[in-house]
């Protein structure tokens, strides 16, 4: 690794981030609603109690062998940006570009937009106000206390990431520890402390296996299904963004990979264990005779009103006030979500700015050292997309072309080995090459699934993620050097 090119690549941002603030931001980041939502859509599709566990357990593996893998790139190429440089250096500008284009135009603005409709969303329980009608707007695009409240929680926090990194990591540690004990009281609760017998019996006992479909139909239904885990445990890679401001790269991002993943993908499973300890998976049991729990546990995880798994299994346990708890615990996880996601974000914009790909105004630091112009950029059009309420489709639409960066990057390790198998590599995937070509067989195999199960979800991410072609080859044309990506950062040796 080339020490000078490193150092330059930095741009001035301060390397403040212990290992400790790195994992915060990777579980963190990882921990946002889909974790207090998903299981009910998962049970739709696939039935079964070991079903719904396998989804997840499935998802967890995947996200934790990409995360391995993504570890040894991290440790090679500690710049910002990440995942879009460990893209240009092994397939070029394009690909980084393309990439970076698809990370504004959706992936991170998107599900910024998203957790912080879902904190407003959830505070609706605790301020009814939240919920009211829209005052300025026509055919879904407008404003209304729900989206004027997310919106504030994005000023809000990007003002916060302005002042400076210290401040951005205290309130990703403060929410990160808040919302991992949050789950903790979920599986506590669930699992040891007030688990519901009936519930027990139904999903461990009589249920377990329980299915109505073919094994055909039900490989493409766990296909479909692992969509929704997988995007709950999405936001990993978000640590590589700010990798040049953190203190030891080369050791603590691959640890904080492995760590932060591990950790989540374990409350994970364990969460969905506590939902099936208070709830039976389907919906049409019935509790014995003067149970106030009645109508909740009949809907089951499948049938939960809105989605709201956990609020309903916490109904199971504290009755109506389960619900004001829970709105709470998930207010306090997109919180956090929102933060993580909107402090590593703009490090990828001061990349490409650097790169000459973007604005030259992102590239430029504040007298904090932190990316004012691409933070604020973020925010606008994440405010955007937010009035425009079309973030929860777009975000639909782009599942697809984000596998596909998955893949490609993590496919990445075996061009880097084959390129520069003299580099300094601080960190190995463990398993290469098995575990990485495992883990993108697999995802080439749920991406055909995608195909053929919800094709109006997989053609419109492709062509999101394409429509940087034409951007890129402007770019291109008015500063070839820049726009192929100039700037090396590796070398043989």
């Amino acid at each position: 690794m080339d020490e000078a090119a490193a150092t330059a690549d930095r741009g001035g941002l301060r390397p403040e981030l212990s290992l400790f603030d790195s994992v915060t931001i990777v579980a963190g980041s990882m921990i946002g609603s889909g974790i207090f939502i998903v299981s009910a859509d998962i049970v739709r599709h696939v039935g079964s109690p070991a079903a719904l566990l396998a989804v997840w357990v499935v998802a967890g593996v995947m996200t934790i062998v990409g995360a391995l893998a993504y570890g040894e790139l991290a440790a090679m190429m500690p710049h910002a940006g990440g995942q879009y440089v460990f893209l240009r250096e092994a397939y070029g500008g394009l690909w980084a570009f393309l990439y970076g284009w698809t990370l504004l135009l959706v992936i991170q603005t998107g599900t910024i937009a998203a957790v912080a409709v879902a904190f407003a969303r959830f505070g609706a329980v605790l301020w009814p106000a939240l919920g009211g009608p829209m005052w300025l707007g026509w055919q879904g695009v407008g404003l209304d206390a729900e989206r004027a409240g997310a919106i504030a929680v994005i000023v809000l926090l990007t003002a916060v990431n302005l002042r400076g990194l210290d401040m951005g990591r205290a309130v990703q540690n403060l929410f990160t520890s808040a919302k991992v004990l949050s789950l903790g009281l979920i599986i506590l609760l669930g699992c040891v402390i007030a688990p519901n017998r009936a519930a027990v019996e139904i999903n461990f006992l009589r249920g377990f296996f329980a299915s109505d479909g073919s094994s055909a139909g039900l490989a493409a239904a766990f296909g479909a299904a692992m969509v929704g885990a997988l995007f709950s445990a999405d936001a990993w890679a978000t640590v590589t963004f700010a990798a040049a401001e953190v203190r030891n790269p080369r050791r603590d991002l691959p640890r904080a990979l492995a760590a932060g993943t591990g950790i989540v993908i374990a409350l994970y499973v364990l969460t969905n264990v506590a939902y099936l300890c208070e709830l039976p998976a389907a919906g049409g049991h019935v509790l014995p005779a003067g149970a106030v729990k009645g109508q909740v546990f009949a809907l089951g995880i499948a049938g939960a009103p809105r989605d709201r798994v956990a609020a309903s299994a916490m109904q199971m346990v504290w009755g109506r006030a389960g619900a004001v708890i829970t709105a709470v615990l998930v207010m306090v996880s997109t919180f956090g979500c929102a933060n993580g996601l909107i402090l590593t974000g703009a490090r990828v914009l001061f990349a490409m700015a650097h790169d000459g790909v973007f604005f030259a105004a992102a590239a430029r630091l504040n007298r904090a050292r932190v990316p004012a112009a691409a933070l604020l950029m973020q925010a606008a059009w994440a405010a955007a997309l937010t009035l425009s309420g079309t973030y929860s489709e777009l975000l639909d639409y782009v599942i697809f072309a984000q596998l596909l960066f998955y893949v490609v990057t993590v496919a990445a390790v075996f061009v880097m080995r084959l390129r520069l198998p003299d580099a300094p590599r601080p960190y190995r995937a463990w398993g290469y090459p098995w575990l990485p070509a495992a883990y993108i067989v697999a995802t080439l195999l749920l991406m055909g699934d995608l195909l053929v199960v919800k094709p109006r979800y997989t053609w419109p991410g492709l062509l999101i993620a394409l429509s940087g072609l034409p951007v890129y080859m402007l770019r291109r044309r008015a500063q070839p050097a820049a726009a192929a990506g100039q700037r090396p950062t590796m070398r043989a040796g």
